[in-house]
C-alpha cells in the first residue's frame, strides 16, 4: 500500500463512504466517486422539468424508453377519469440533470382524447406544444402525491443507486382549465440528488421547453 494503510481499514473506509453515498460499487466494474448534486425542484401549478432544472445552472435532458398502447388499469383509469381497460398511451423516460440520471417513470394519456398523441409528440418533445394542438390552451397540476420506497433492482441500475437505496415517488395528475385530466404520470426520483419544495402561488406563465419529466 502506497500509505501504509491495512487492506481492513481500506475496507472499512470504503464501507463508509458507500453508506454516506460518497462511493458507489459496481460489481465487475469498480468503485467509483458519486456524483449526487442536490436538486431543489418545485412542484406549483405550472411545474417544467427544464425549466427547474436550467434555473440552477443544470443541463437538462431526456430520453424516451418505451411507447405503447395499453388498455388502462384501475389506477390509470381513475386518475384520468376514463373506463378501466380504456385505451391509453403509455410513455415510459428517463431524465438527467448534467447526464446524470435523477428520475425515471411512466406517463399515461387517454388515447381516444389524444388519438395520434404519439405521432404528435415525435415532432415536438414538448407536452405543452402537443396539448396546445388539441386546442389545450393552458393546463396545471391539478394533484401530486409524493412517498419513498425501496428502489426496484432495475431502478436501483438505470439511476445508478445503490442497492437498498430510496427513492421518491411522485405521482401527479394534469388538468385543462375545466379541471378535466388530461395526463397521469408517476415517476420516481434518485432519493439523495432531489429535494422537492411545493409552490402554491407561481406567475402564469406557459413554457414550451421539454416539460414531460415532471
Amino acid at each position: 500500500m502506497l500509505y501504509g494503510v491495512r487492506r481492513h481499514s481500506l475496507r472499512k473506509a470504503l464501507a463508509a463512504l458507500v453508506a454516506e453515498g460518497k462511493l458507489r460499487v459496481e460489481h465487475g466494474r469498480g468503485t467509483f466517486v458519486e456524483r449526487a448534486p442536490l436538486l431543489n425542484y418545485v412542484i406549483g401549478t405550472r411545474t417544467r422539468f427544464r425549466e427547474n432544472l436550467m434555473a440552477q445552472g443544470l443541463t437538462a435532458s431526456g430520453e424516451t424508453l418505451s411507447e405503447m398502447k395499453i388498455p388502462a388499469s384501475e389506477r390509470v383509469a381513475g386518475a384520468l377519469g376514463i373506463d378501466k381497460d380504456a385505451p391509453v398511451f403509455a410513455r415510459s423516460w428517463r431524465g438527467f440533470a448534467n447526464d446524470l440520471p435523477i428520475s425515471m417513470g411512466w406517463a399515461y394519456h387517454d388515447a381516444t382524447r389524444f388519438p395520434d398523441l404519439q405521432e404528435r409528440r415525435h415532432h415536438t418533445p414538448s407536452i405543452t406544444e402537443v396539448y396546445r394542438s388539441y386546442g389545450i390552451t393552458d393546463y396545471h397540476r391539478q394533484r401530486t402525491t409524493v412517498f419513498t420506497r425501496i428502489a426496484t433492482e432495475h431502478e436501483a441500475g438505470m439511476l445508478m443507486l445503490r442497492p437498498g437505496q430510496s427513492v421518491l415517488v411522485v405521482q401527479k395528475i394534469d388538468a385543462d382549465l375545466d379541471r378535466n385530466p388530461i395526463g397521469f404520470s408517476e415517476a420516481v426520483w434518485a432519493g439523495d440528488r432531489v429535494q422537492f419544495t411545493f409552490e402554491t402561488n407561481q406567475p402564469t406563465v406557459m413554457s414550451t421547453e421539454n416539460d414531460s419529466h415532471v
